[in-house]
């Protein structure tokens, strides 16, 4: 089965919710995918054949708190690379650095630890879904603080309407676009 059939039948399992969490939204469910183990073991194995083709000198894989937590330990694990979490402010031990980022209504901050990754590894970041990028903006600011560099920015699945890639700096992959 070619790619471009696999990366189809992912996207036909996803499925969608109109008026979630509010009306005038459609709420594509990423969940429907872990839901099916045979999809779910293709999308990872899909996200690592890109990492390996296109950034073989990774270092670490970042996961944003909290949906790139399912998906980046499983990348990171396959990939033999360390996982670093980024966290909504207040969930992590120890010294932290923060960002603070400007959503929709009011504010929200992201951190790591301070320690968890050395100045010049290379990093790939991975979340489930970009839609407006506001989140993974702000995951970058905080990995360019702690001096990372920042490979590539990885989702699953992208809102293309949204235009959150154009938020971010540097390289965006996304598997499935909607």
């Amino acid at each position: 089965m070619s790619t471009i059939e696999r990366i189809l039948k992912l996207k036909d399992c996803i499925k969608s919710y109109p008026d979630f969490p509010k009306p005038g939204i459609l709420f594509r469910d990423i969940f429907a995918l872990t839901q099916e183990p045979v999809l779910f073991a293709d999308c990872i194995a899909l996200l690592v054949e890109h990492i390996i083709e296109r950034h073989p000198n990774v270092d670490v894989i970042v996961g944003l708190d909290s949906r790139g937590f399912i998906f980046g330990p499983i990348i990171a694990q396959c990939l033999c690379k360390s996982f670093v979490p980024i966290r909504k402010a207040g969930k992590l031990p120890g010294d932290t650095i923060k960002v603070v980022y400007s959503l929709e209504y009011g504010q929200d901050s992201v951190e790591i630890q301070k320690d968890s990754i050395k100045a010049g590894q290379k990093v790939i970041v991975v979340d489930d879904l970009l839609a407006t990028g506001g989140t993974m903006k702000a995951a970058c600011e905080l990995l360019q603080k702690v001096n990372a560099d920042i490979l590539e920015c990885l989702v699953v699945l992208e809102l293309d309407e949204l235009k959150g890639r154009e938020r971010i700096p540097g390289e965006t992959f996304s598997l499935i676009s909607f």
